[in-house]
């Protein structure tokens, strides 16, 4: 059985991402350990473009990641994983890359794809408002009241951040306060020692 009819009976004649039947295509996922089907994807028109133009992302298309990320498929999990890190600074992607669960040997193949997406690109620090480098997994302190809009709280001063999430913004983190989590501004913001 060739790759193409494994593809299409595994998903059974719809894209694996998001479950469109309309102009489906093979596609090989990059930074694969080997050529197997398992290294591969049946995806539709409109995924592979986003795939390979993040420029060209539209990200309610990728709210169907919270289905296709549960998928048993080496591949789909791999390709979920990479685009759910792509969208992190979106709550609802972080939500469900916080939950998402990789075996090591899948983790470093999901990981190699993020690294070569992401070299050519110089990479700018987050920084708190005293210019003190922050990292993903730090507890932060406000410095300020803040007003959460939409949530219905205010933020108070001292409050503490603990396992800050990093965006694509340097200049914003993610974090949770009273449950909720929100973006923060990293100049309202001061690391704990």
């Amino acid at each position: 059985m060739s790759i193409e009819q494994i593809l299409h009976q595994r998903a059974q004649h719809q894209c694996e991402l998001c479950k469109s039947e309309q102009s489906l295509t093979i596609f090989a996922v990059p930074e694969s350990p080997d050529d197997s089907a398992d290294s591969h994807a049946l995806l539709c028109e409109n995924c592979v473009q986003q795939l390979q133009d993040p420029k060209q992302i539209d990200t309610n298309h990728w709210r169907c990641l919270s289905d296709s990320m549960w998928s048993p498929v080496s591949s789909i999990q791999v390709l979920a994983y990479r685009q759910l890190h792509q969208l992190k600074s979106e709550s609802w992607a972080q939500d469900l890359l916080d939950m998402l669960y990789l075996e090591d040997e899948l983790k470093i193949w999901a990981d190699a794809g993020l690294t070569t997406a992401s070299s050519d690109e110089p990479q700018l620090k987050a920084v708190d408002s005293n210019g003190t480098e922050l990292q993903a997994g730090d507890t932060v302190h406000l410095i300020k009241d803040l007003v959460v809009k939409g949530a219905g709280f205010t933020a108070k001063r001292g409050t503490a951040v603990r396992n800050i999430a990093l965006t694509d913004n340097p200049e914003q983190i993610e974090g949770r306060v009273n449950g909720t989590r929100i973006v923060l501004l990293t100049k309202f913001l001061k690391k704990s020692n």
